[in-house]
This record gives C-alpha cells, structure tokens and sequence, in this order.
C-alpha cells in the first residue's frame, strides 16, 4: 500500500470516526476544512486505487469505509520518521521526543508502565 498525503490522511481520519460507512455528502460535512465535492471524490478514488478505502453501492450511491486500521497507518509513519530523522532507530525517535515533549509526572509513569509491560511480555 502506497503513503498516504496529508490530504489522503485528512479523509481517513473522517472514515476511522465514522461508526458506518459514508457517503461522499457525510464525508464532507465532516471534513475538517472546506473541501469541494470534486477534490474529495478523487481523493477517494486514489485511496480506493491504493487500497485504503473499500466502497459498495447502495441505491445509486457510493458508500465507503476505511479497510486501513489507524494503527496500521501509525505505525509506518513512525518508521518513516524513524528513518528520516534518527537513521532508522526507534529508540532514538522516541528518545527525541521524550527529551523534546513537556511530559508530566503522569506521563512519565504511564511511560515506565508501558515499558514495564514490553519487558514482561519480551521475556
């Protein structure tokens, strides 16, 4: 499956919230930004063509879905970033973001918890 574009990703988002399958009309009421009916048709054509979206008939409209997880997308993007940014490193990624973020005691725990959890389960 191809990247999404910042575009792309703004349509998958309205179809990751959706608790049903939408008609191009819902999608653009949803959208976060102004968008013409055009323009998001193609973009859910390309997502379509990418393998993103699944989309069936009902009546003589076009319902779709997303068939991508968001975690799925989540985490190409943090390899991505990983790639780009810290020579592929996971570690490193999430190093910079840990001395870069204002994280509060509460995160911090959640942090260790989480790190906690990895350990158990990888022994």
């Amino acid at each position: 499956m191809d990247n999404l574009t910042p575009g792309e990703l703004e349509v998958m988002q309205v179809l990751w919230n959706a608790d049903r399958p939408l008609k191009p009309a819902d999608i653009q009421s949803l959208f976060p930004r102004p968008i013409r009916n055009a323009a998001l048709r193609s973009a859910l054509l390309v997502l379509l063509d990418k393998g993103h979206v699944a989309r069936r008939r009902e009546g003589r409209a076009f319902l779709y879905s997303a068939s991508t997880r968001p975690t799925r997308e989540l985490r190409r993007m943090t390899r991505k970033l990983a790639e780009l940014f810290c020579g592929g490193s996971t570690r490193e990624l999430i190093a910079q973001m840990v001395r870069t973020e204002r994280l509060s005691p509460t995160d911090i725990d959640q942090l260790r918890r989480i790190v906690e959890e990895s350990e158990r389960e990888s022994s």
